[in-house]
This record gives structure tokens, sequence and C-alpha cells, in this order.
């Protein structure tokens, strides 16, 4: 058993050397991933799956370390570092390289073993998840934890479905079942529901399991072909049920070490369709027993007490089983070595009886008795004595049985027998009885020490000789042939080694040490006595073949003596091809059925018998290529015919020319280190090898001679270039030298015609320049003049802007003095009338005791009608100043618009115009002013000639209403005087609210006054700006 440790590295190989499972245990390799840290540890594996190829697997430990391991290439690779341990792992059915695996964070993620990233990252389980499962068209899978399942499209990585239970009652397993498209569920209440993948819609239930064997289901598994499920759990009994009739048919008893089922797992068979019969155990005590369903016979286990298994998968084409055990290591098994007690090959059914041997041994031999009846005494009459057979022991024959005794408990002459009576060995069992035949030691320390000394030099260039099209079949044959040039030097200079070694390469390419020793054991036995005449043909051999033929068949040798054909031309081609070239892949395993049953002389009887049964056809040939042609190509001739003839020359043949007589019997390989080859005249091999070492140095200093002679060569070549370039340089120096002279002359005459033309040239350009400086001069003094013209306009704008500016200073400056003015006089005659109503109160309190209730209504009705004719009088002036108003904005924007589309000489006097209407507007402005003040003098005067009416009226009034009251009227009046106050009070307030009326007008035609002058001072700033603009701006504005 091999062991690998993965320790820290990424890649590597899982073996060193070709595993040859022992069929006791069948373990192919044991993996180990421990660290080398100071205290180095193992890493537990917790996972392992299977790929859909089932040569390629992957698991991980509980650091979450995830490792690919390719069974048939040899390798192991970590494809994914997770820092945390994996529960679940499964691959993708559709893309080959993909993965899922579940993680203790309740997540599933899926990566790619060959990019090593991340492809889709799967959350929604709130547990851990345990088992995952896929569709077999690999778009779905099931992922299930103790408390839901649930259901994923693996084509977008959404979660489609999910299943939510009582939490009273929990999920033990949800799956697929293979090759069809129903879910199976199963509950720790032992339900089991079939679902369908599509609708999820309930197709069946299972019935409930009888109660005198019922048990708590706890593992499952199902056939290939999803016909039978076989459910277990802490019990021994196994439970199969057939899910087409829905019902249990046969409860499978343990064995009572058995106590607890902890995983149940089919071996698939390739031949049994899908109906799988050998179902896997695991129980408690960590053994796997393999079971027959059918049988209910124990056919082999795997894992022992003190080794135990924790869990297992096999592989799907059933090749393989991966165990990981209790102490944390992987373990890969072979059911072909597990399985090869069980299949065997029956006992062959021909029974051969074989007659004594003529030559007996002397009296002095081991004789037997053996009595039939009862024991009687002896006595004097020869009817009464003791019936006895006395047999004896062939000794010889005891010699010949046990050389007939071959390993693993087969016997030569049985298989002769059956050899003969079939013709041909059984596909199946032929390499196993191949290595019993030939007697393999595979001794595999040294053939990896002729392995590891690598590619031989007499083979470096094997592919140009014999360019075969498979890669993996030329490497394997130019090791098979480097391993035997390192076995014996001869076989680094036989020319024929690889036409004799290439069909066993092409039967034996997986497995280099037996196609080794297979070939070794050929050479050593079958290839006797053929090296001695090397380098040239086995003279010896071709006259043993040609004797027979001499004594069989006269007159075919007759016919190739006639034509000159030898030896070496109809019987070597067929030997050192060993029958490849001239036969079909079958027809030559049926022959070497028989060459390895037999005596190597059998192979030599065959070059007759071959030659013997194509005789016809040879005969036939007259010519020498005829003759190549046939003996290097297939041939219309039916191989049990040549067979036959091949044990009837063995049987006929003379023993003085017979090949028996000089080849000795099959010897086989030594085991451990392979036999000395050395049957071959060593000292013309040492002389080829010596003349071979002198070939190569002579060639090594021939070629150093060569390169120095090539790179003298080189340099005296490279010198002649150089000196004929120099030459050829120095005649075109010289040739150029006398063209730059005749240049050089023209150039003088050219050059005094250019000074000529130069010199007038330079006169004009002179009388240009002078005109060109003055024009310059001209247009600088313009430019100058301009400048100054420009800097004169703009310090009259500016001049201009200034006093426009002062302008609008002092006009805003007398607005503000007016403002201020109409304010101090709108104070003034609110004094005066406050004042005038106060005297009025003042003196209407005095004569409002004497005026009656209807006088009062009526003077207040009058003082109301003369307010409503004020507030007329005064809404229609402002209607007609608002007229006014707005005629001036009309007439002043038709003029604006009018004067913007007149041209710039029209400006100057539009200017004047606005100069005296601004005259004008003043005149205006200083006339509304003396009508204000004539205005605010009448209403100066009116108030007072008011103001002195009404004291004159108050006085008359009291001086009439004083003597025309007695004394007690007057007192009794005093009621009446007090309402005629009460309305003298409500006529003031009415006065009151009239006058705050009056002010809001006056404040509002002094806000609209401000905004005309606001408004006129824009304009004049507009107009100033435009007059301040440069000519050429208006000359643009005009265009």
């Amino acid at each position: 058993m091999q062991s690998t440790d993965l320790g820290n590295k990424e890649s590597g190989k899982l073996w060193h050397r070709k595993p040859s499972p022992a069929a006791r245990d069948g373990i192919i390799v044991n993996i180990i991933h421990s660290t080398s840290d100071y205290l180095p540890k193992v890493l537990r594996f917790l996972n392992v799956a299977f790929d859909s190829s089932g040569d390629c697997l992957i698991a991980g430990d509980h650091q979450g370390n995830i490792y690919v391991f390719d069974l048939y290439g040899n390798r192991f690779n970590l494809v994914q570092r997770t820092a945390q341990a994996c529960t679940a792992l499964a691959f993708n059915l559709r893309r080959k390289s993909e993965f899922l695996v579940a993680l203790a964070d309740y997540s599933i993620k899926c990566f790619d073993t060959v990019t090593k990233e991340l492809v889709s990252w799967m959350r929604g389980h709130e547990s851990s998840v345990f088992s995952i499962s896929v569709h077999a068209s690999g778009r779905y899978a099931i992922t299930t934890s103790s408390d839901t399942a649930q259901l994923w499209d693996l084509d977008t990585f959404q979660r489609k479905r999910k299943l939510n239970i009582l939490q009273s009652v929990g999920i033990q397993k949800v799956f697929f079942l293979p090759l069809s498209n129903t879910i199976l569920s199963c509950f720790k209440d032992n339900s089991i529901f079939a679902w369908e993948c599509d609708t999820l819609s309930c197709r069946y239930q299972l019935p409930a399991p009888p109660e005198s064997s019922s048990i708590l289901y706890k593992v499952f598994a199902v056939t290939r072909d999803g016909r039978i499920l076989a459910a277990g759990g802490k019990s021994n009994h196994l439970h199969l049920w057939c899910l087409e009739a829905k019902q249990l048919f046969r409860i499978i008893q343990m064995p009572t070490k058995v106590r607890a089922i902890r995983h149940l797992e089919f071996l698939p068979d390739s031949f049994d369709a899908g109906s799988n019969q050998v179902l896997g155990v695991l129980s408690q005590d960590g053994i796997m027993r393999f079971v027959n369903i059918q049988t209910c016979k124990l056919l082999f286990e795997i894992g022992s007490l003190d080794e135990g298994i924790s869990s297992s998968v096999i592989s799907p084409h059933g090749r393989y089983i991966a165990s990981i055990m209790e102490n944390g290591s992987l373990n890969i098994y072979s059911v072909q070595a597990l399985t090869q007690e069980i299949n065997k090959p029956p006992p062959p059914l021909v029974k051969v009886i074989e007659d004594l041997p003529k030559s007996k041994l002397n009296s002095g031999g081991l004789k037997i008795k053996v009595t039939t009846g009862r024991v009687q005494r002896p006595a004097k009459s020869r009817e009464n004595k003791i019936q006895t057979r006395i047999l004896k022991q062939d000794l010889a024959g005891s010699f010949e049985n046990k050389e007939n005794e071959l390993s693993d408990g087969l016997n030569k002459k049985r298989l002769q027998v059956l050899l003969k009576g079939y013709g041909e060995y059984p596909m199946k069992y032929r390499m196993f009885i191949w290595r019993s035949l030939l007697q393999l030691p595979e001794n595999h320390t040294a053939f990896s020490s002729l392995e590891d000394k690598g590619v031989h030099v007499a083979f470096l260039n094997l592919q140009k000789k014999y360019p075969i099209k498979s890669g993996k079949l030329l490497r394997v044959l130019q090791r098979t042939l480097s391993a035997l040039a390192h076995w014996s030097a001869i076989f680094s200079d036989t020319p024929y080694l690889p036409l004799l070694a290439f069909p066993f390469v092409k039967l034996f390419q997986n497995n280099q040490l037996i196609c080794f020793e297979v070939v070794a054991t050929l050479i050593i036995n079958w290839c006797q006595h053929w090296f001695e005449y090397f380098p040239n043909p086995p003279i010896n051999i071709l006259s043993m073949i040609e004797n027979v033929l001499a004594f069989h068949d006269k007159d075919l040798l007759q016919h190739f003596i006639d034509h000159d054909i030898t030896s070496q031309l109809y019987a070597w081609p067929l030997l050192e091809t060993v029958f490849s070239e001239v036969l079909t892949r079958e027809e030559w395993l049926k022959l070497f059925d028989n060459v390895f049953s037999n005596h190597p002389s059998f192979l030599l009887m065959t070059v007759v018998a071959y030659n013997i049964c194509s005789r016809a056809p040879l005969l036939n040939c007259s010519l020498k290529d005829d003759f190549e042609y046939f003996f290097h190509h297939r041939n219309n001739l039916d191989i049990s015919v040549v067979i036959r003839e091949v044990y009837h020359l063995m049987d006929t043949t003379p023993t003085d020319i017979h090949p028996n007589s000089m080849l000795h019997v099959f010897v086989a390989l030594t085991k451990g280190q392979y036999p000395v080859f050395n049957q071959y005249p060593k000292f013309i091999v040492d002389y080829q090898t010596q003349e071979r070492e002198r070939i190569r140095i002579d060639e090594l200093d021939y070629l150093r001679e060569r390169q120095m002679v090539e790179d003298m060569q080189a340099e005296v070549d490279q010198q002649r270039v150089e000196d004929e370039a120099w030459y050829q340089k120095q005649e075109l120096l010289r040739k150029a030298e006398e063209t730059r002279r005749e240049l050089l002359l023209q150039e003088e005459e050219k050059m005094i015609q250019q000074r000529q033309r130069l010199a007038s040239v330079k006169r004009e350009l002179k009388v240009k320049e002078m005109h060109l400086q003055d024009a310059t001069r001209r247009r600088f003094l313009k430019l100058q003049q301009d400048q100054r013209e420009m800097e004169l306009r703009r310090l009259d704008d500016e001049i201009e802007r200034k006093n426009l500016i002062r302008n609008q200073e002092a006009v805003a400056k007398e607005m503000r003095e007016d403002a201020n003015a109409f304010r101090r006089k709108v104070d003034l005659e609110e004094h005066m009338f406050h004042k005038l109503i106060e005297t009025d109160q003042t003196q209407n309190q005095k004569t409002q005791e004497l005026i009656e209730e209807n006088l009062a209504k009526a003077e207040q009705a009058c003082l109301n009608a003369d307010w409503r004719i004020q507030a007329l009088h005064k809404q229609r002036c402002d209607d007609l100043q608002r007229n006014q108003c707005y005629q001036e904005v009309a007439r002043l924007l038709r003029e604006n618009r009018r004067k913007e589309t007149e041209v710039l000489d029209a400006m100057m006097g539009e200017e004047a115009k606005k100069w005296e209407e601004a005259k004008e507007k003043d005149f205006h402005l200083k006339s509304e002013k003396k009508a204000s003040a004539l205005a605010d003098a009448s209403r100066k005067w009116f108030l007072e000639k008011e103001i002195n009416d009404a004291l004159e009226h108050a006085e008359h009034l009291y001086s009439k209403a004083v003597p025309s009251y007695p004394n007690g009227q007057v007192a009794s009046s005093g009621a009446p005087r007090t309402s005629q106050l009460d309305d003298i009070s409500e006529m003031d307030s009415s006065t009151c609210i009239s006058l705050n009326q009056r002010r809001i007008q006056w404040d509002t035609m002094e806000r609209d006054l401000v905004e005309r002058v606001r408004n006129l001072r824009q304009r004049l700033t507009v107009q100033a700006r435009n007059r301040r603009q440069p000519p050429h701006l208006l000359a643009t504005q005009r265009a």
C-alpha cells in the first residue's frame, strides 16, 4: 500500500510507482494531509465526491482546503481554500469543471477547478447543509438541511422552490432518483414521498413498514435504474423497497455484530443495466460490508476495527471506492482487486486422463496401499487374501506437475487443454493468463531504476524513423525501448527492436512495467540465440527453420532456392516483427495465446507453418519484390489453419532437426532484480560501442573543425566582401569626385549668374523696402492719430459721463429737497388741520350742549357731502394726471421706437430735441410746482378761513344760544348735549379717516413721481452710453 502526504504542496503525483493493490485490502493509495509546523497535525478530510467520469474526485478537509485527485492522470491539485469546513460536496454534471460545496456558514458556493475562481454564491439555509443532489441533466440541484430542502436552478443559480416542514418532523434526506425526473423526500417519521420535479406535485407515498420490523430510517440508497430503494437505521435490518410496485419486498438481516447502519451505497456494474445487485453497508464498527441483495451473500468488506471508515463514496463506473477513515485520512480502493477472488474463471469442464509414463522407476519407489472393504485377517487360502491395489507414484510426473503449476492457482496443462479446445483464451482473462504463463515478477523497484535513467540516447529521435500518430503510444514505446537499452547494451544497437516490441507496447500501453517484462521474457525465451551473430541476422535460428522447411516441404524450399530467396527474406521478417505485419490484432492475439503456452520453439515452427500454408501463392511468385511484399503485408490466410499446422509440425518433426533440442525450456524473469542478459558477442557490441564512441568523438572533432573552417571561411568571405566593397567604394568615390568637380564648375557659373540676378533683386527689394517703410510710417502715424482721437473721445465720454452723473446727482438732490419740502408741507398742513380739528372740538364741546340733534345730523350730512365732493374731485384729478402720464409714456415709447430707427447723423439733433424737451419738462415741472404752491396756499387760506369761520360761527352760536335758554332749561338740557357731543366725536373720527386716505394717496403719488424720475435717469444713462461708443461700433450698428 502506497501512502501520499499532501503537506503544503498545491500539486503533485498521487503515487510514484504504478500501484498494485492486494486482494486482501484492495487499497490503491492512502492520502494524508498533515501540516509542516513545529508541531505537525493531521488535517481531517470531511467529504468526498466523484465526477461523472469516475476517474476524478474532490475532497475537502476541516480547514476548507479542497483538492482534486485525478486517478487516471496520477495528479492532485489544490483548487480552493474556503477558510471554513465544508459540509457537503457535489460535481456539476453539466459543466464538468464546476463543483458545489456547502460551507459551515450555511452557504453554498460554486467553484471552477480549472480557473479556480468563484462562479456563484447561494444563500438561503438557516442550518448546516449535509446533502447536495444534482439532477441527471445537471440543470437542477437539491440542498438539504435539517429544517428545509431547497431546489436550485444551476443555470442561473437562483432558488426555484423551497420545502418547508414542521419543526417536529425533521428531514432525513431529499434527493433526485437517478435517470428520472422524480424527487424522493425522506422524513424522520419514516414517511417517504415522491414528487414530480417540474410541477412539484406528489406522485406517490410509500406505505409504512410492518410493525414487526419497524425501524427509524437514517440512511438511504437507490439503484442506478431507480427501481429499488434501500433504507436502514439503528438496527441490523435492511429494508428493500420496490419503487415501481411501491411496496416492501425484502428485509435483509445483517450479522449480529452490526447494530446500526451508518451509510448505504450501491456498487455499479457495467453489465447489470443499472439494476445494481451489490450493496455496500457501513456499520457502526467502521467496516463496510458488500452483500448481494439477491443471494444475501457477503462478498467482501473493507475497513477494520483498528482502521474504521467514517464515510464512503463509490465511483459511477464502479472501479474505485473513496473512503474517509476515522483518523481523517483518505483511502482509495480498487474494486477489481477486491473482487478478484469472486471473478475467478470457473474450472475447466474438460478433464484429461493421462497414460502412465513408459519409463517406470525401480522398486525402490514409494508404494501406497489402498484397501477396500472391511479389514480381514490374512489366511492361507488365495481366495481369502485381502484385496489390495498398489499404486506407484511417478516422481517424474510429480515434478512435471510442479512445473505445470503456475501462480494464482492456474495449471499450464489445463490451460493448454482449454486452448486446444477453444483455439484461444477468453478476452476477459487473456492478460491475466499471459501474466501467469510468463510468470512475471513485477519488479517495481528495478523497473523504476531503469525508467529513472530517462530516454536512451539511441531512441531520442525515434519519432523520425517511426512517425506514430498517438503521442502517448510513442512515449510508452520510447520508454520501454530505453528501459531495454539500459538493461542490456545490445538493445541500443538492435535495429528491429521497435518492430519487435511495438505490438506488446500497444497492448500494454497503460501498464509499462508489464509491457517491459513481457518483452524481456519474450527476448530471453523465444529469442534465444538471436544475438550470437549480431549485428547479422541469427543464421543458426534461420538454419533451424530452413532444415524444418526442407524436411516438410522440399518443393517450396527448392522454389525459394531457384529464385534466390533466402531465409532472411521468407523467415526473418516474420520473426523480427513477431508476425504483427502479416496478422490482424485478433489473429495475432490468438497466435500468441499458443506461443506463450508452448515451448519457445513454437515460434520458429510458426514461421515454417506460415510458409507451408502459403505455398500456393508463394509458388506463383517469381520476383523478389513480390516475395518481399508478401512477407511484409497481410495475406488471406486462416490463422487457425496455421496453428494446427504448427502443432502438426511440433509432433512430426524428427528430433535431430527439431528446435526443441537446441532451445532450452522456458525460464521466467527473476524476482527482485532482472537477470543479466549477455547472450551476444560482447566483443562486437563493445567494439561497436567503442567504434560508436570513437565515431562520436571523431564526429565532434569533425564538427568542431568544420565549425572552425566555416568560421574561417566566413571570415575570409567577409574580408573578401569587405575588400570588394572597399574597392567599389573607392571607385565610386573617384567617380563621385570627378562628378563633383564638374558640378562645381557648373555651380560656379550658375553662382555668377545668380549673383547678378541677386544684385538686381536686392535693388528691387531695397526700393520695395523703402516704399514699405514709408507706408508703414504713414500707417503708424495714422494709427497714432486714431489712438489720440480715440483717447480724446474717451475723455469726452468720461467728461459727459461725469457731467451726467453730476446732473443726475443734482436732479436727485433737488428731488430729495422737493420731497422733503413736500413732506414738511404735508406735516404742516396736517398740523394745521389737527389744530383746526382740536379748535373745532374745543369750540364744539362748548356749543354741543346747545345744538339740537337734528342740526348735528344735518351738519354731519353736509360735511359728508363736502368730503365726497372733494374725494370725487381728487379722483378726477388723479384720473386726469394718470391719463396724461399714460399719454406721455405712449408718446415717449413711440418717439423712442422712431428714434431707434434713425441714423447716426440725426442722433445729435435728437439729442438737442431731448435737451429742449427736458427744459420744457423742467418748465412744466416748475409750473406744476407753482400750481402746487398756489394750491397749497389756497388750501392753507381755505383752512385758515374755515378755522376763522368756525371760530366766529361758534362764538356767534354761543353768544346767540346762551341768552335764549333759562337756567332751568340749561340744566335740563344736559342729556341732549351729551348725545350731540357723541355725534361730533363720530364726525371727528370720520374726518380722521378721510385725512388718512388722503395721506395714503399723497404717498402713492410720491412713489409714482420717484419711479418716473428713476426711469428718466435710466434713459439718460443709455443715451449717454450710446454717444460714448467708438465710430467703428456705430458703423457696425448702422450696417
